[in-house]
């Protein structure tokens, strides 16, 4: 403290309280003006945090002028049409995708499948009786990643897609789509699944009449370890007339003359099977005339009275347990030279109970599993 007789300055230590004749002076030490250290400025947010925490809404938006000020200029709020993202800007733009190691979150694990899911666009495909037919068709399309590498870039998938969509799509087409996943992501592993519906026309049984009937099918390659899969889905979709409930309704008309009705229900069988390797085209259509042979009552589309009495005919000729639609798809699928593994999940969704009836059929090792998906038979509920 600098105290100061008009008549003698001197320089005291300081006290309490100013005599007679002394003034204050602040004295300005070269600390005040440092740059505070990070942990200061780590105090000062903490104070600031618990004074937001309890200040008032008309506070905090007075305040909000202040903490701009701090931030840094006020940022530009009007999207910009005239800007140019040129080579140069676009070089200079983050990428921590493709960052370092040292980036990672979590443990460092080699991640069997990354990618995207669902995105769409019209596609062409061959078909056995029709020619190429257009389609809207869902993409999955993943990659695997190494262990040391932060991630990939997503955008790349649905590019490298894009220069093949074009083309009339086979299994050719996917392979070839497949290996640019690979080149283009720098991976050892890679999937194309492509989700679509696809029309066929189906004759009436007795009318004559014909309507579109809708397929769910998917087309997936798969490369694991150096080793390729062609694989194939599709959903089908039938009547199944309880074999037991159609005994109990004609023993009721045998024995006491009354009239008893079986219970019938719509149900799904979803085929996933392994092409044969170096074996022939198969079909779309193939698939859908060898779910028929295996059982023929197919749901219908156009129905007239004499459609439906037929319906109720071939539902009789042909009732069927859950577990009778495992065997007999299996068994058309044993037959087909081109199908090798497969699996046939069935369900029927019953009339007669509020819980459905399941089963599961695997041949050989692609599509046996130790657990399902808690979904499973919940997905394959079919709206029409």
């Amino acid at each position: 403290m600098l105290k100061n007789n008009l008549s003698n300055p001197r320089i005291v230590g300081e006290g309490p309280h100013l005599r007679k004749g002394e003034i204050a002076v602040n004295i300005c030490s070269p600390d005040i003006d440092d740059v505070p250290t990070r942990s200061e400025a780590e105090d000062a947010v903490s104070v600031l945090r618990r004074w937001v925490r309890a200040g008032s809404a008309n506070d905090l938006y007075e305040f909000s002028s202040i903490l701009q000020g701090i931030a840094g200029p006020e940022l530009n709020r009007v999207y910009s049409d005239n800007f140019v993202a040129d080579a140069d800007y676009v070089q200079g733009l983050p990428d921590l995708q493709n960052g370092p190691a040292s980036l990672i979150r979590g443990a460092q694990q080699h991640i069997q499948h990354v990618g995207i899911s669902n995105f769409r666009l019209p596609i062409r495909f061959q078909t056995r009786d029709n020619g190429p037919l257009q389609l809207e068709t869902s993409v999955t399309g993943s990659v695997s990643l190494d262990a040391g590498k932060k991630g990939i870039n997503m955008s790349r998938i649905m590019r490298t897609f894009y220069r093949h969509s074009e083309e009339t799509f086979s299994f050719d087409v996917i392979e070839r789509a497949l290996d640019d996943y690979k080149t283009d992501l720098e991976s050892f592993d890679a999937r194309i699944q492509m989700r679509l519906s696809f029309p066929m026309r189906v004759e009436s049984l007795r009318s004559g009449l014909s309507g579109y009937q809708y397929y769910d099918m998917a087309l997936e390659l798969a490369e694991i370890d150096g080793q390729r899969h062609k694989i194939i889905h599709l959903d089908y979709v039938y009547s199944s007339t309880c074999p037991c409930s159609l005994e109990l309704a004609e023993h009721a008309r045998a024995t006491r003359r009354q009239l008893a009705t079986p219970h019938s229900q719509r149900s799904v069988a979803r085929i996933s099977l392994l092409v044969a390797p170096d074996s022939s085209c198969l079909w779309f259509e193939d698939l859908v005339d060898l779910c028929r042979r295996a059982v023929p009552t197919e749901t219908q589309v156009m129905v007239k009275r004499e459609d439906e009495q037929a319906f109720a005919e071939l539902n009789a000729a042909n009732p069927i347990f859950v577990e009778d639609a495992a065997r007999l798809f299996c068994e058309q699928l044993k037959i087909d030279q081109r199908v090798g593994d497969f699996r046939v999940i069935a369900s029927h969704q019953e009339s007669l109970h509020s819980h459905d009836a399941i089963s599961v059929l695997t041949e050989g090792p692609t599509f046996e599993q130790t657990s399902l998906d808690p979904r499973t038979f919940e997905s394959l509920f079919h709206i029409g």
